[in-house]
């Protein structure tokens, strides 16, 4: 039971509070907006205005491979282009297609990693890498992975794609589907694995777009792509990764390499430090050795010319607005989005940030109401937009609104 004292100070609070309200409705007084305050609420985002740029620098580093690219993973810029649309045979870097279509599943909950997956005599039949399936065997969905990841095994690949969509035909038609979804132009796939046929083609840039795809979208996949050495079947089965660079190279993350006689040495390697992430895609290297060599060139290239600002976080308070005529003085604006910025290094001295904001808002407000926005340019060059936005909803200062706010707030207080 509360005290009569303790009832009289609620109710003069009230009282207090009603007849603010009163006199707060009943007034003439003129908001005003700032010469900056125009509306924003059709603003169009832009977090990163200049993804999927295409002007790579034309310093020259002089590669021996077919083809070659190295994207900013995030925003897909390209920052070095050799022969980067050339059409050729990819090997088992076909594979980040059925990994992504695998991945996919999973995360849409239409497989599990435990689900545990058949061999089929067209599975154990598969030549090149693998692990030797036997029809009589089944392997979760979670080893299938790894040995793909790892090892390359093309009759796990084989297994997840006649289990994923009956046949291996019926899947090679989604990787198709999926490379024409993902503006992978120059793609044809005639198979899930990599082993050369006739028609079976791509080019280092559409491996850049699906390995891209791939690890934005899907980064619970870097746990197999990581993974120097392991073991399968109760440690009979030993597993030793193929990319090299997941051992010998700081930050790297994966991905897939790929050879056969033809195709020569392929390789999608991935690499993330301070917040920068890149892919370098090599096609056609003359050997093993320069596969490696040239795919940790093009990442070096990158991370000695290149930094990841980051300009906001999404959620992060960054200003207390006053409200007009609202149940509440004031309102938080928060981020809308993460937003940032590949740059070269040392422009992150030059870029500039402007701010459109009102001074005052207006009520009522609902949460999410984009209140205004920061434009940073580089420059002179607009290269990010957030938007603030009100971080909750607040009425319109009216007697109705006032006591039930002050009803609110009063059984707030009594749980407390």
């Amino acid at each position: 039971m509360l005290s009569k004292n303790k009832t009289r100070i609620i109710f003069i609070i009230v009282l207090l509070l009603f007849i603010f309200s009163t006199v707060s409705f009943c007034s003439d007084s003129i908001y005003v907006w700032s010469s900056e305050s125009t509306p924003l609420n059709e603003q169009e985002k832009s977090n990163e205005t200049n993804t999927m740029a295409t002007s790579a620098q034309t310093v020259d580093l002089s590669l021996q491979s077919g083809g070659a690219v190295l994207i900013e993973q995030h925003s897909g810029r390209v920052l070095y282009d050799h022969n980067m649309h050339e059409k050729l045979r990819p090997a088992s870097v076909t594979k980040v297609m059925t990994i992504l279509l695998i991945m996919e599943a999973i995360d849409s909950g239409r497989l599990s990693y435990t689900d545990k997956v058949p061999c089929s005599e067209n599975a154990s039949s598969m030549g090149g890498s693998q692990i030797w399936l036997d029809v009589r065997e089944e392997l979760t969905v979670d080893e299938m992975l790894k040995a793909i990841c790892v090892v390359s095994a093309n009759d796990c690949t084989v297994a997840m794609a006649e289990y994923l969509a009956g046949s291996e035909e019926a899947f090679v038609q989604k990787m198709n589907e999926k490379a024409k979804e993902l503006g992978m132009n120059d793609t044809c796939f005639k198979n899930c694995h990599g082993i050369d046929e006739d028609g079976h083609v791509t080019s280092p840039y559409d491996i850049a777009l699906m390995s891209k795809e791939l690890l934005n979208n899907h980064p619970n996949i870097t746990k197999y792509t990581t993974i120097w050495m392991d073991s399968l079947r109760d440690g009979k089965s030993q597993l030793v990764n193929t990319n090299k660079l997941i051992r010998n190279y700081k930050g790297a993350t994966g991905l897939k390499t790929g050879s056969t006689s033809v195709a020569l040495y392929n390789l999608s390697a991935s690499a993330t430090r301070d917040d920068l992430s890149l892919i370098a895609v090599i096609m056609k290297a003359p050997s093993t050795a320069i596969r490696f060599s040239e795919a940790q060139k093009l990442l070096d290239y990158g991370f000695n010319n290149y930094e990841y600002k980051k300009l906001a976080n999404k959620g992060d308070f960054f200003k207390e607005i006053a409200v007009n005529k609202g149940v509440e003085k004031t309102i938080n604006g928060i981020l809308q989005d993460d937003s940032g910025i590949l740059i070269k290094k040392g422009d992150d001295k030059n870029i500039e940030q402007i701010l459109n904001l009102p001074e005052v808002i207006s009520s009522p407000i609902e949460q999410g109401q984009v209140l205004g926005s920061i434009t940073y340019k580089l420059n002179n060059e607009e290269i990010g937009n957030v938007n603030i936005i009100a971080e909750k909803s607040i009425e319109r200062n009216t007697a109705f609104s006032m006591i039930k706010y002050v009803y609110v707030k009063w059984f707030s207080l009594l749980r407390t």
